[in-house]
């Protein structure tokens, strides 16, 4: 089940990485956001904010390159000065430390009035970043800035960003100090203690910054670091639609839509052969000895339908998740695999996942792959396997071997598959397209979702099929994504806890999630409801007669 997520706007941003040498070896600068921040409340980011519509006055302040060649490595028309203007000015303003130098090329020092004064009233609105260059007689030298890396926001989040990533050397003599408004703390940090925090629930970070520190940790010193970047810029995200096509006509696919990973992987060469669509019946080769075929049981919940995925080599297939009892869906899978289907995986219990698997059982003699069902309404009863896999263990297939993933939350016995040559993950419901999965206590569990998204991290892939949609792209991405959305949903329920609690589950899903349709309220309750089981185990809220409250702490 999913709940379907608004569209946003999409602004240019700009974030700056600022590294230092140390005893300690290359350290980079994070920054708490206030908990009271609309998006990742609480997270460490690096220096950072939304290009303005007065940066580009700032360009006659700039030196070392111009706009057109910045422009060129963005792989933009124009403006690319203005993204690094914008993350020098936001660095100021947040971290109190600025990238500049005076007309003999000196860098400014701890006690110059621009990082004092002249911040305050930048951020007072007092002043501008171009008065401020002026007044001190300051140019921003852009050609120290190295160009890292490219974040569009998936949808899905209440607020979105095209975001440029730049590193630097951090400016000597100049002390960080976060601005106790937007950011209320900083550290220094190298990226090994930055990463490890995270995975130890210490210091929360969103993808963009645990991909940037991803790539930092590779370099010991930040003159490497730098070379590399210089050296290297990355290639951006396709900005240009990519030809595919869609109810027997030729179609353009968007950068930003659900089918441009699937189109773009499948037709490479851009031939426009592709289909933009699902459709129910449809066999579509994913992968060598991999075919899609989707259910006819499109819905609410269900999206395009539930995705049936067949592996086989023409003399031995299995089925993962064989869907509803569709006799003509179920009828179209045998016909493909010229009716040799030995095993049948489910990923999980949900009627619209694997109903199938008796019907193809009785058909062929398959054997079941999955855990058994636990109690519910939405449960497939009839769901009993021959063979129940553990977490960790590889299946022989056709396709080459496949890895189980236990991912309890969403169903207590959810499994994902790796199909590990093809770095492939068969994600059932644990990862969606475009929405979030519902987590329904009281087998659903958010507190074991979230742990078993942590864990996916950690398995290589690259690519995810996902239960319901098409193919996802940057697949580590949408998991950090996921745990990003999801505790940023978390701080809501407890800003709503704080403020009307004692309160119903019902008040407080009204608050918490005030940007879900109002059709939808019902099944964002389900998922309140589990936020809030987990917030009780973890001691920070209780109920009490129907209703809920903060527990201080």
């Amino acid at each position: 089940m999913t709940v379907v997520e608004p569209m946003t706007e999409i602004r240019p941003a700009a974030t700056l990485a600022l590294v230092r040498d140390s005893d300690r070896g290359l350290e980079v600068l994070l920054l708490q956001r206030t908990w009271q921040a609309a998006f990742l409340p609480g997270y460490f980011v690096f220096p950072g904010g939304a290009v303005d519509r007065q940066d580009p006055d700032v360009r006659s302040f700039t030196s070392g390159r111009g706009d057109a060649a910045i422009s060129q490595t963005l792989s933009l028309d124009e403006g690319g000065a203005d993204y690094m203007i914008a993350a020098l000015r936001e660095c100021l303003e947040e971290a109190g430390l600025l990238l500049a130098v005076d007309g003999r090329g000196r860098l400014p020092t701890g006690d110059h009035p621009v990082l004092n004064e002249g911040r305050a009233a930048l951020r007072r609105e007092a002043t501008s970043f171009r008065a401020l260059c002026e007044q001190h007689g300051l140019g921003l030298p852009l050609d120290r800035l190295a160009y890292l890396g490219h974040w569009v926001t998936p949808r899905g989040a209440p607020r979105r960003f095209d975001t440029r990533f730049f590193v630097a050397l951090a400016p000597p003599g100049q002390q960080a100090a976060h601005d106790g408004s937007e950011t209320i703390d900083h550290a220094w940090l190298s990226p090994a203690e930055a990463l490890a925090a995270h995975r130890q629930g210490r210091m929360a970070l969103g993808y963009p910054t645990l991909r940037t520190l991803r790539l930092i940790a590779d370099f010991a010193t930040p003159e490497a670091l730098l070379r590399y970047a210089h050296a290297n810029p990355p290639v951006s995200r396709p900005g240009r639609p990519w030809p595919a096509r869609k109810g027997g006509a030729a179609w353009q696919v968007e950068p930003d839509s659900p089918a441009y990973a699937e189109v773009s992987r499948l037709d490479p060469h851009r031939q426009g052969t592709a289909s933009a669509a699902i459709v129910p019946g449809q066999a579509v080769e994913l992968a060598p000895g991999v075919t899609r075929v989707t259910a006819p049981n499109p819905g609410a919940m269900t999206g395009p339908g539930t995705n049936s995925y067949l592996l086989g080599d023409g003399h031995d297939h299995l089925v993962i998740d064989p869907g509803p009892a569709d006799p003509a869906h179920l009828e179209r899978l045998l016909a493909l695999a010229g009716g040799r289907i030995s095993r049948v995986l489910v990923t999980h219990t949900h009627i619209d996942h694997s109903p199938g698997a008796a019907w193809l059982k009785a058909r062929t003699g398959a054997r079941l792959v999955g855990l058994p069902p636990p109690p519910g309404a939405s449960q497939d009863a009839g769901f009993m396997p021959d063979q129940r896999p553990d977490h960790g263990e590889r299946l022989a297939t056709p396709a080459g071997p496949l890895k189980v993933l236990h991912t309890p939350g969403h169903a207590s016995n959810h499994l994902c598959y790796l199909l590990e040559p093809a770095r492939l993950l068969f994600a059932g419901d644990q990862v969606m397209q475009g929405s979030t999965v519902v987590i329904n206590p009281p087998d659903g569990d958010m507190a074991a979702y979230l742990a078993a998204l942590h864990a996916l991290g950690e398995e290589p892939f690259d690519t995810i099929a996902p239960g319901h949609g098409f193919l996802i792209g940057e697949a580590h991405a949408a998991i950090d994504f996921l745990v990003t959305h999801r505790l940023a949903r978390e701080h809501k329920v407890r800003l709503a806890l704080a403020r009307h609690g004692p309160a119903s589950l019902e008040t407080l899903t009204q608050h918490a999630y005030d940007d879900v349709p109002e059709a939808r309220r019902a099944l964002a309750a389900r998922s309140a409801l589990a936020h809030l089981l987990k917030l009780e185990v973890e001691g920070r809220a209780r109920q009490r007669d129907a209703l809920w409250e903060v527990v201080e702490g």
